[in-house]
């Protein structure tokens, strides 16, 4: 598993032990941010937001690509080391803050004045966490305008079209599947309609 392209293009990554651990690959991973080029333009000056990160290669391949800042949460401490060891690897610990915890009580944490203009999450497969997770995003309202939420999940999985939060309301924009893994992109409902 290696950064795909930008300032630590070629940058191997460290991966994670475990049977539940599915980093995603380098040819999705350049899939997705093929989509994500198409829909937000160069990511330079954007802020990333990454949830379940795991070994953090999305957030890490968003900041070799020129994105500002990016947090990244998981709640597994070997994870929390993993990426660590993988943003300095990548010349790239300035950028990131990290932070060790669930996803529920981290986002709750973050500061309101400061949304974010991508948002990355590979929950557990099959848990109905995709779900869950889009309504906190839409709740906490921390998706920036004209942001976009890149979620993955099992192939198999339901995937709801429209999640109606407190803060903010996402909408399916695309979604294309590869192999196992289903990948969906979100974004206000608002921008959905412009973009159409």
């Amino acid at each position: 598993m290696r950064i795909v392209s930008g300032s630590a293009r070629g940058t191997r990554l460290a991966g994670l032990a475990g049977k539940d651990i599915r980093p995603t690959s380098d040819r999705v991973r350049e899939a997705i941010f093929s989509i994500i080029y198409s829909r937000l333009g160069e990511l330079t000056g954007k802020s990333v937001l990454d949830l379940y990160a795991g070994t953090g290669a999305l957030a890490l391949e968003a900041l070799s690509r020129g994105a500002q800042r990016a947090v990244v949460i998981d709640a597994a401490r070997q994870a929390i080391r993993t990426i660590e060891f993988n943003a300095r690897a990548c010349r790239l610990a300035e950028g990131v803050q990290i932070l060790c915890g669930t996803v529920a009580e981290q986002l709750a944490r973050l500061p309101e004045d400061q949304p974010f203009d991508l948002i990355f999450f590979d929950p557990p497969y099959d848990k109905g966490l995709v779900e869950k997770t889009l309504q906190l995003i839409g709740d906490l309202d921390v998706l920036a305008a004209g942001g976009l939420v890149c979620a993955e999940s099992s192939a198999r999985e339901s995937i709801p079209t429209i999640v109606a939060g407190q803060g903010a309301t996402l909408v399916l924009a695309d979604s294309r599947i590869y192999g196992a893994t289903a990948v969906h992109f979100f974004t206000h409902s608002d921008a959905e309609d412009s973009h159409e």
